[in-house]
């Protein structure tokens, strides 16, 4: 069972001098309540902040708009160098385009701010890039105009992620602002190409580990969501993602299916039926074997579930669909974080447009993935998967080509609740919110966390400040007014609840990677 318990240490602090342990906590109240009527009386601000970054179209995605993304990463370092940091953004060289074009990939910023051998140092991810947005594709507003509607806030990246990564800024901007001395040393890693991939990226954590990452005790990831609209959460595991392409070629081209409908195997009605195989109407998966390593559950661990605050009917609402395949929630959040699910998104090569194409395709390309949970080998997982296909095409007998691949593999991550980190969080959201957080996982899948925990060895917290209904990647996207500067407050209250971890950082053992 996890357990959750208050911190050991009471401390002291003061406007000017270093924070001293053992000390009452009132002056703490004190300046508690002086940060956050600092952000209170400066949201125009940094709303305004968010606004003009939100104006740049960062879409990582589009080749055609690198250069806003080059834009976005250089405004970003020139906020860093505001506050007073260190910075330097890392050149990652190019990579290159399907059609052979090459393209330069954005600078990677490096931070630093605060260099005190006696205050813990933590490094916060985050990323400046955007999913495509237009406003034809459904926004009721422009989607690069911030815009506030009944205390929300509007526009594409608001919550995914130029929201939190603000926001914490905004934090530490306040302690300087208000010239408080800085309760931790802070380092920054903010990238542009997150949506595209995190191009580079790992790269640059393998150089950077034993320079930028060595004296840094801990990773902050603010870039997921809440799990209710207003209960506050903290995230401690994600499920990993296989994406797969099944492939069926016929001839070497298109034909007309009034001259050969009925006398030919035909590629997509194959693919359909590989598809149609993959999923039963239940959302079991159908492929040999692929529940095999998925842990058994015990009902302590089914117990965790009880205080979690999920509305079901609040989720069908903001999904727009009319009936989950479960009917408690226990059994969603169960097949939403620990059991694997299969997704099928979409068939290249067939005829989408509006109206009526008589074709039939010599060609098609059916995508899907596998969203596994810990202890899933995704070498093991690909194998599965194309034995499966590869045996129901068999049974076809169908002259066409079949070729199964997996163009990209992540693994699933899980964090240690009990870790003085994740108790710190808690009480920073008791803090600022007056309640205790719910501490969940996430269905999706969040490369960057088991990236970082892996190859830095570092320990590593989630910790979203957007609502379960921001609508990150998707038409409206928004972070609340209240989200956005109640989040800037508990990030503040956290530097301060961190400020308490010292000798406890390094008490407990090197985090683990689980698979």
């Amino acid at each position: 069972m996890l357990c959750y318990f208050r911190g050991l240490y009471t401390v002291h602090l003061t406007l000017e001098l270093p924070f001293k342990e053992g000390m009452s906590s009132s002056s703490s109240s004190a300046l508690e309540t002086e940060i956050f009527q600092y952000i209170d009386l400066h949201q125009s601000d940094f709303i305004k902040d968010l606004k003009e970054w939100v104006a740049v179209e960062s879409d990582s995605v589009q080749p055609v708009l690198r250069k806003e993304v080059m834009r976005m990463m250089a405004l970003a370092a020139s906020k860093l160098e505001a506050l007073g940091a260190t910075v330097n953004s890392v050149n990652l060289g190019s990579h290159q385009l399907p059609d052979g074009q090459h393209l330069p990939l954005p600078p990677v910023i490096l931070g630093e701010l605060g260099k005190d051998p006696q205050n813990p140092t933590v490094c916060f991810y985050g990323h400046v890039d955007v999913q495509p947005a237009r406003r034809e594709d459904g926004w009721k507003t422009d989607p690069y105009t911030l815009t506030e509607i009944d205390g929300n806030l509007y526009g594409r990246g608001s919550t995914d992620n130029k929201g939190p990564v603000l926001a914490w800024i905004n934090a530490v901007e306040t302690f300087r602002a208000l010239k408080l001395a800085i309760p931790v040393n802070f380092k920054f890693i903010i990238e542009g190409m997150e949506e595209a991939g995190s191009l580079g990226l790992e790269k640059l954590l393998e150089e950077e580990k034993q320079c930028f990452f060595s004296d840094v005790d801990f990773i902050v990831i603010s870039d997921n969501l809440w799990l209710s609209k207003k209960k506050p959460a903290l995230t401690y595991g994600t499920r990993g993602n296989a994406c797969f392409f099944v492939e069926v070629e016929g001839g070497d081209k298109d034909l007309h299916s009034g001259t050969f409908g009925g006398i030919i195997h035909e590629p997509l009605m194959d693919l359909v039926a590989l598809l149609d195989s993959l999923v039963d109407p239940t959302g079991h998966i159908q492929i040999p074997g692929i529940y095999d390593s998925v842990a058994a559950l015990t009902e302590e661990e089914r117990k965790l579930y009880e205080s979690i605050e999920y509305d079901i009917e609040e989720h069908k609402n903001n999904s727009g669909v009319k009936k989950f395949l479960y009917s408690s929630k226990e059994e969603i959040l169960l097949h939403l974080w620990c059991y694997p699910s299969l997704s099928i998104h979409g068939i290249e090569g067939a005829f989408h447009e509006p109206g009526i194409k008589t074709v039939i395709p010599a060609k098609v390309i059916g995508k899907f993935s596998i969203r596994q949970v810990p202890y899933m080998d995704l070498s093991v997982v690909k194998q599965q998967v194309e034995e499966h296909l590869k045996n129901v095409f068999s049974k076809r007998n169908s002259p066409n080509k079949l070729k199964v691949s997996m163009p990209l593999g992540a693994k699933p991550w899980v964090a240690d609740v009990n870790d003085p980190l994740y108790k710190a969080a808690r009480r920073a959201i008791k803090t600022v919110f007056g309640e205790d957080p719910d501490f969940i996982r996430d269905g999706s899948t969040i490369p960057i966390a088991r990236l970082f925990q892996s190859i830095t060895q570092k320990r590593v917290i989630m910790f979203p400040i957007g609502a379960a209904d921001a609508g990150e990647h998707s038409q409206n996207e928004k972070i609340s007014r209240h989200n956005y500067i109640e989040g800037t407050k508990v990030f503040a209250a956290f530097f301060l609840e961190i400020s308490k971890l010292r000798g406890q950082l390094h008490e407990t053992s090197s985090p683990e990677t689980n698979n």
